[in-house]
């Protein structure tokens, strides 16, 4: 995949999210797609991953995640569960304590994930 930073001349490359996956993820495909100092956006590719048991993310950024593709569950700190299926979406306060309970092990869950400061 070619970065925006990676491109040549006036003419944008266009990018597929669902492309150029790895026949094998062994750990969780994180790509940054564009970085600055208030915004950040990622694709994430899952299939069969889950944060570890006692792990927790709480991050000082927000972030807004929508599933593209798969399915997964997340946990929030209060012991509830999430259950998300391509086109959900969801906005994760800023110090919001959560964690992937885990992603569909036969099928990819592909994520874009936009993590920002300000709104």
């Amino acid at each position: 995949m070619v970065s925006p930073d990676e491109q040549a001349g006036d003419n944008p490359v266009p990018f597929n999210l669902m492309g150029d996956i790895p026949a094998e993820l062994t750990d969780e495909l994180t790509q940054t797609l564009c970085n600055s100092a208030s915004l950040r956006i990622e694709r994430i590719v899952s299939k069969g991953h889950a944060s570890e048991s006692e792990f927790w993310y709480e991050q000082d950024e927000h972030e807004w995640v929508v599933l593209l593709s798969g399915g997964a569950v997340l946990q929030w700190s209060d012991g509830s569960f999430q259950s998300l299926a391509p086109g959900d979406y969801v906005l994760i306060p800023a110090g919001t304590r959560h964690r992937l309970e885990g992603t569909l092990a036969d099928e990819l869950s592909i994520w874009l994930a936009v993590f920002f400061t300000d709104c």
